[in-house]
């Protein structure tokens, strides 16, 4: 008896352990790992379990065999190895499963469930190895009540900086007098192009486009002396503010040319200040001095109002009277130039790698990228490897401005640059460097400074979105407080339920009006200028403006695919587009417009926005009526309102609609029931006669009210964008 009940007692041990393993298993869900019953050397465990009568001949081995435990595997110790924590701070990362943050926290599972049971996430689908990210994490850790830290991560290796760098200053003895830099500013109409057109006695403004200059030209005078002036011609229009600033920034002296009957002008006190900024000397040239209404003397007393102070008054700014058109006093400026060059003492080293910079830069459809540049150390010569901004050349050709291929260009001289790879900005700084490998490494170097800097700020952007969303998600859960998770959820679903089914092109119609723009220019300088004009734009809330695209050269085939994408629309500045392009794009239904005049572009531009805002409604007054008499008409059960009228201007249509004005305010808006006179029903009431009228809704009449008869009129709006001329 006792033996029985031994062997049942032994089976009960028996089947609690086996229970025990069994809710183990079902609990921890572990998949890397096969977990397999550890067999004793004789019998598996399954054969224990079915036959009851192995337990009597070894009992130790059986209970021995019923405390075994699952093996864990290498990747499972590797798993519940706990990493490094201080008390009360948790270590994150960007990305990490449950099972990491809860060993980081020293936490269960079940705790993170927990924490995530306030939140939008779907508790059902998570795992232990799905994958929470920053932004949650940092809300888990919260809501447990400890801090957290950013893990270090591995510190990269510095990258070597392999840029190049200017050449440290010449020797005195091998410096050698070099032509001075002019550049010639002033405002638009003023003269300048015409001033450099008699130096040069070539016709260049008559080849500008509407007499306005457009970029920069670099030119080199001979003088009747032998003196050698390189002149920078530069833009006097609002738009090409850019422009003017960086000819100075690389000029010697400054022409400030000033038209003796327009006086001081807008672009005419930008100058001055481009001018002062750059700590160039200027020479006052008083254009136009040959026309009747022309006044010298209050140019220059306008002047000193922006301390600039002629000789006369006791300055240091020379003043000169000219006529560019007629040739007047041109060699008078043309030796004050010299004069002041020669008190400056420009003197540059003609050896070792050259040093420049970019005045103007184009994508030529038979050169490729050219360039125009000024040497400003060393001498330019074929097969030299140059590098600008993210670029490089080895130069292939250079030509003067007249397109005459020359061999060497020193120090000073304005040369154009034919054999880069790709455009550089105006503005860049060139600089020779040793070999092609070299100047690989240069631009490899720029290009990952600007990645990182780009980076940089990409995180800042992210960093403030993802406070903004974090801030509105918040608020939106407040509001939601109240329900379960599941009630959330079908909330949410209902909400975006309309956004989830469409379209894209759905979708983009459900958004306010955008003008997305493709622009093209024959020079990097008019690109910059006209998206220095766009980038004013703040009327976003009437019509977004999107620049999707822009770049030199002619209008292309990808041009019109992007602007097709987008339903766009190509505006090119001094650029062609040929007739299987503009065919393309009549095709496809896509506007180019093409403009040779800059302040014209912008024109069109706002022409295209104005179109895609929507039409405004406008009241148009027909006539006016006063309020003599009120009384009321019954119609079966109903009281009708009625007004006796006089019409005081205009005439009353009751075809038109109405309104009921009340001590100034408006009561009523709709069109009449009734309208009679001298009880017959009529159409028009004009102007001193009498009426009655009644309205398509129950209001009261008081003496002295106003009925206004009107028609409503759409009015294509306008943008309030102003450019700024």
């Amino acid at each position: 008896m006792n033996q029985g009940l031994i062997i049942k007692f032994e089976n009960l041990v028996q089947l609690r352990g086996a229970c025990r393993q069994l809710c183990t298993l079902s609990c921890r869900k572990v998949y890397s790992a096969q977990w397999k019953p550890v067999q004793s050397a004789a019998h598996p465990m399954w054969s224990i379990l079915l036959y009851p009568q192995f337990l009597q001949k070894d009992r130790l081995t059986s209970i021995a065999s019923l405390q075994c435990r699952p093996l864990a595997t290498k990747e499972e110790t590797k798993k519940n190895k706990k990493m490094p924590q201080t008390k009360g701070e948790v270590e994150i990362r960007q990305k990490m499963t449950i099972e990491e943050l809860a060993r980081a926290m020293g936490k269960d599972i079940d705790h993170i469930y927990e924490a995530l049971l306030y939140t939008d996430i779907d508790l059902d689908s998570l795992e232990p190895d799905s994958i929470l990210y920053e932004d949650l994490i940092k809300l888990i850790v919260k809501k447990s009540g400890m801090k957290y830290k950013s893990a270090k991560l591995k510190e990269e290796k510095e990258r070597e900086n392999t840029d190049a760098v200017k050449r440290p200053p010449a020797d005195p003895t091998v410096l050698t007098p070099r032509p001075p830099v002019v550049t010639i500013l002033g405002h638009v109409d003023h003269g300048k192009t015409t001033l450099l057109d008699s130096l040069r006695k070539t016709q260049v403004a008559s080849m500008e486009a509407g007499g306005i200059t457009q970029h920069i030209g670099a030119f080199l005078v001979h003088l009747p002396s032998g003196e050698k002036i390189t002149f920078l011609d530069t833009p006097g229009h609002a738009a090409f503010s850019a422009m003017r600033a960086r000819g100075t920034h690389v000029t010697d002296i400054v022409i400030l040319v000033v038209a003796a009957e327009d006086g001081v002008m807008q672009q005419t006190i930008e100058s001055i200040q481009h001018a002062k900024n750059a700590g160039v000397p200027l020479i006052l040239a008083i254009n136009k001095c040959d026309k009747p209404e022309a006044d010298p003397e209050r140019v220059k007393k306008e002047l000193l109002a922006h301390d600039v102070v002629c000789e006369e008054f006791g300055g240091d700014v020379q003043a000169i009277n000219i006529s560019a058109l007629k040739g007047e006093n041109l060699m008078v400026l043309a030796e004050a130039t010299v004069a002041l060059a020669e008190m400056l003492e420009l003197k540059a080293d003609p050896t070792g790698l050259v040093e420049g910079t970019v005045i103007e830069s184009r994508k030529d459809k038979g050169k490729g990228p050219v360039t125009t540049a000024i040497i400003q150390r060393g001498t330019l010569r074929k097969g030299c490897v140059l590098v600008a901004g993210k670029t490089w050349a080895k130069v292939r050709f250079m030509f003067d401005e007249n397109g005459k291929a020359v061999d060497a260009a020193s120090p000073g001289i304005p040369v154009e640059i034919m054999g880069w790879k790709e455009v550089p900005s105006a503005g860049d700084e060139i600089l020779e460097v040793e070999s092609e490998q070299r100047a690989h490494e240069v631009v490899a170097w720029r290009t990952y400074v600007e990645q990182q800097e780009r980076m940089k700020r990409d995180m800042e952007v992210i960093e403030a979105k993802q406070k903004e969303h974090r801030v509105e998600y918040e608020k939106k859960q407040q509001k939601l407080a109240h329900l379960t998770w599941r009630q959330r959820k079908a909330v949410l679903y209902k909400a975006n339920k309309h956004l989830m089914f469409s379209r894209p092109k759905e979708r983009t119609e459900m958004d306010k009006n955008v003008l997305s723009v493709i622009v093209k220019g024959d020079v990097d300088g008019s690109v910059e200028a006209i998206l220095n004009i766009l980038d004013s734009y703040d009327a976003d809330d009437e019509c977004k403006l999107d620049i999707i695209h822009f770049g030199m050269g002619d209008i292309s085939e990808t041009d019109i695919s992007l602007a097709e994408a987008f339903n766009g629309v190509v505006f090119g500045f001094s650029v062609k587009a040929n007739e299987s392009i503009k065919h393309l794009a009549a095709k496809k239904g896509i506007k180019i417009k093409l403009h040779s005049i800059i302040y014209k572009l912008i024109e069109d531009l706002k022409d295209e926005l104005n179109s895609r805002l929507p039409p405004s409604v406008v009241e148009n007054t027909i006539g006016e009526a006063s309020v003599l008499n009120v009384f009321s008409v019954t119609m079966g059960k109903n009281r009708i309102p009625v007004a006796g009228c006089r019409v005081q201007k205009g005439l009353l249509d009751r075809k038109m609609k109405f309104k009921l004005i009340r001590n100034g305010d408006v009561i009523w808006k709709g069109s009449l029931s009734s309208l009679k006179h001298h009880k017959d029903d009529v159409q028009v009431i004009k102007t001193g006669m009498d009426c009655g009228l009644s309205l398509d809704k129950h209001i009261d009449f008081n003496i002295g009210d106003e009925v206004i008869c009107y028609e409503e009129k759409e009015v294509q709006q306008t943008t309030s964008w102003d450019p700024g001329f």
